[in-house]
């Protein structure tokens, strides 16, 4: 097989896998802020003990994130030798933010949150759980600067020729803030909010289901809920934000989301089905929406594949069902959220058995929007490893050969195998032995 499909199959196997970690690690962050600051007002223990049980939660979860991260930063000077030469001193100015200005509070401020219990006052245990929630966002988005400047590259130049050039920045703050920077990172983090809530949910209606921990399950569900509820909403505008983004800033990409052969309105496919060779899309689509969404006019013309030479389109059809698929989970989010509140409200939520049932598998739904909306954004960015700037065959490192890559891609399939049924292990005996009992005197 080619090198360049396997490096980028290697490169998809391991951000894959750790990207299960961190959007759930900054989702129940959120948990824990909202449990400690209700633990701050209560006087009996019972919010205090529920933050303890979904703070070992996240620190299982933060552990496995960081080990499965590790593996990435070594792949950008193995497989992709020549990507990291080019780009580095670009490509590497966000990531040694990350370490210095989030990693470090992050971790330091779990420390405080895992071993400071009845050493430190419950103030300072809470702003402990905020500083920690604080540096999961702030990793977040110096990590997707890095990205997003790849997808939308700017405050830069190139200096040097042939084997020699690189690109340098020219402006700091135009590379951070890029055209894409806050569409993607406000995306990004209300899909890692969502990832907590419902496993927030998920966990809490498999106690009620099984009657058992039921005032500790209930409290949950209800603070997971309004997460639930408020991110779900929020994810619905940072995506309609993030497309308009995407039809300005890289137009080819949102003509392979929606299958547009032809340059013109833009219709807005609710599924469908590629046919490349005869160039149209088959499937069920509302004409001139797409237009309709990213300029409010059914008439606005979006350009179509048709008009770009096929060396520059990206695979058409993971992009477009991998697009698709995202946006029917999101929007299965958003129904089960507002179909849970509105039995919350009408006080029949806890009695519905189905309806809880139905919660216990949700914790796969966040996990499979947020991994198709990022092969989505990355196949959909093809044939481009920086957008316009350097193609991904030209980023691979030379020296690099196919069976040392398949080599690495089995291994790494089997350790993974094994660090992911140590999770398993390890997550369900936390949650078969629940949380620890109030204890109140007299």
């Amino acid at each position: 097989m080619d090198v360049e499909i396997l490096a980028r199959i290697q490169f998809a196997l391991t951000t894959g896998f750790h990207f299960i970690f961190p959007p759930l690690s900054i989702g129940l962050s959120v948990l824990l802020v909202i449990m400690k600051w209700k633990a701050l007002k209560e006087k009996d223990g019972f919010y205090d003990k529920m933050a303890d049980f979904w703070l070992k939660i996240f620190a299982l979860t933060f552990s496995v994130g960081v080990a499965t991260g590790i593996v990435l930063e070594f792949e950008f000077g193995t497989n992709w030798a020549t990507y990291s030469r080019y780009v580095g001193d670009i490509f590497g100015s966000p990531l040694a933010a990350e370490g210095l200005f989030a990693f470090f509070l992050e971790s330091t401020f779990l420390g405080v949150l895992l071993f400071g219990k009845n050493r430190v006052s419950k103030r300072t245990h809470f702003i402990a759980a905020l500083m920690v929630t604080i540096g999961a966002t702030m990793s977040a988005f110096w990590i997707i600067v890095a990205n997003s400047w790849m997808q939308t590259p700017a405050g830069f130049q190139i200096v040097g020729e042939g084997l020699n050039a690189r690109a340098e920045i020219v402006d700091f703050w135009a590379m951070v803030w890029n055209p894409s920077t806050i569409d993607r990172f406000t995306h990004v983090i209300g899909g890692s909010w969502l990832t907590g809530a419902f496993f927030g949910l998920s966990l809490s209606a498999y106690y009620l289901v099984k009657n058992q921990h039921v005032e500790f399950a209930k409290s949950s569900f209800r603070i997971s809920l309004a997460l639930a509820v408020l991110a779900s909403l929020f994810q619905l505008g940072t995506g309609h934000a993030s497309a308009i983004g995407v039809s300005q800033n890289q137009p080819v990409k949102l003509a392979a989301f929606e299958g547009q052969f032809e340059t013109g309105p833009g219709d807005l496919y609710l599924f469908g089905w590629v046919d490349a060779e005869d160039k149209e899309t088959k499937g069920i689509a509302i004409p001139g929406m797409l237009s309709y969404m990213v300029a409010f006019d059914t008439q606005h013309e979006l350009i179509g594949l048709n008009d770009v030479p096929e060396d520059l389109q990206p695979p058409l059809q993971i992009t477009f069902q991998s697009y698709h698929l995202m946006v029917a989970v999101g929007m299965t989010m958003i129904g089960m959220a507002l179909l849970a509140l509105f039995l919350l409200w009408r006080k029949k939520l806890f009695t519905s058995k189905l309806v809880l049932m139905l919660f216990i598998p949700s914790f796969i739904l966040p996990q499979i929007g947020n991994l198709t909306g990022w092969t989505a954004a990355e196949v959909g960015r093809q044939p481009w490893v920086v957008h316009n700037v350097l193609r991904t065959s030209d980023a691979l490192s030379k020296v690099v050969s196919a069976d040392q890559i398949v080599f690495s891609i089995i291994l790494f399939s089997v350790i993974y195998t094994i660090l992911m049924a140590l999770f398993i292990f390890l997550m369900s005996k936390k949650i078969k032995a629940g949380p620890e009992p109030v204890i109140t005197e007299g």
